[in-house]
């Protein structure tokens, strides 16, 4: 009788294997980046205003990053490292916003449970995205680059914009609305070219770091992703970031007369071919601290919902 008992357990059939827990994709808010980034703007804002003035310095002005910055507390006091803060929350509310959002929004598209898109998808979504934000960041960004250079003007070409909203009223009221959009392709060609470096570098080198180095979902990866896709991000966008800083802050009449290619051909035969890389230190000491700041700060954001609706990061790449 045992052994009858025993040959029929033995005969039973196998249970099957649980079936796998799927991934739980989950759809975070729009906002998020345009949020992160409005963080990391109030944190670098400082040397972005370095980076703008040794972009457009003119004859006799300091040429290196901490003369720069002395020179800006010497005459303008420590607040005036602050000058234009307000133009560049709002562009990181539109800019960034824009770009992150519909960077995540077709990332999430193109991504099934237990894979990601490719790093060419990755540069397809990211090269889209950017051109949107770059139209719809374009007025913020005049204002933000016109307020941070304004203190270095002479006294008599002062544009003496109180803040964002007023420097948007002002604009449109002397200048007609199409000068919100001066300079909106060399700037789109760099919202292109900075989201595609900045973004989908981050999400590859964060990939690398977890699958082939064997690090963690933790703040030292974030850290090292953020750093490298600044690095990257930065080298990219130089050539096009000075061209349009030098549109923008050009007068109505000299921008007309010039277009971008006699831009180009004047400070070509001024300065060489060594302009494309004018300012990258403060360019990278700025763009570095804000990509890792921005990426700390979306990871945050997104720790903080996966908290809030009850899941991990583990369970949303099961």
């Amino acid at each position: 009788m045992a052994s009858s008992a025993k040959l029929g357990a033995s005969q039973q059939p196998p249970q099957p294997a649980a079936a796998p827990v799927p991934a739980k994709k989950i759809h975070y808010p729009f906002w998020f980046g345009g949020s992160a980034s409005c963080f990391a703007a109030a944190v670098t804002h400082p040397l972005d205003l370095v980076k703008v003035r040794l972009q457009t310095r003119g004859p006799g002005a300091p040429t290196s990053m901490v003369g720069t910055f002395g020179h800006v507390i010497k005459t303008d006091g420590f607040r005036g490292l602050y000058s234009g803060l307000s133009a560049a929350i709002l562009r990181q509310m539109t800019y960034s916003t824009t770009r992150f959002g519909i960077y995540e929004e077709l990332k999430n598209y193109f991504t099934t449970p237990g894979s990601t898109p490719g790093f060419l998808t990755l540069i397809g979504i990211a090269c889209t995205s950017g051109l949107i934000g770059g139209f719809a960041g374009n007025p913020a960004d005049v204002l933000n680059v016109r307020m941070q250079s304004d203190a270095a003007l002479p006294a008599a070409q002062r544009r003496n914009y109180r803040h964002a909203l007023h420097g948007l009223v002002e604009m449109t009221r002397t200048e007609g609305a199409a000068s919100l959009f001066r300079g909106v392709w060399p700037n789109s060609t760099r919202a292109v070219l900075m989201t595609a470096s900045q973004l989908a570098s981050y999400d590859t080198f964060k990939k690398l770091c977890i699958d082939s180095f064997g690090m963690a979902d933790n703040l030292a990866t974030h850290f090292s992703a953020s750093l490298m896709a600044g690095f990257v991000a930065t080298t990219v966008c130089s050539p096009v970031d000075v061209i349009k800083t030098r549109v923008m802050t050009a007068s109505s009449a000299h921008a007309h007369a010039h277009g971008i290619l006699g831009l180009l051909r004047d400070i070509t035969r001024q300065e060489g071919l060594a302009w494309a890389f004018r300012g990258w230190v403060p360019s990278f000491i700025r763009l570095g601290p804000h990509t890792i700041a921005t990426f700390i700060f979306l990871e945050e954001h997104k720790k903080l919902y996966r908290w809030v609706k009850g899941v991990s990061s583990a369970d949303e790449k099961r």
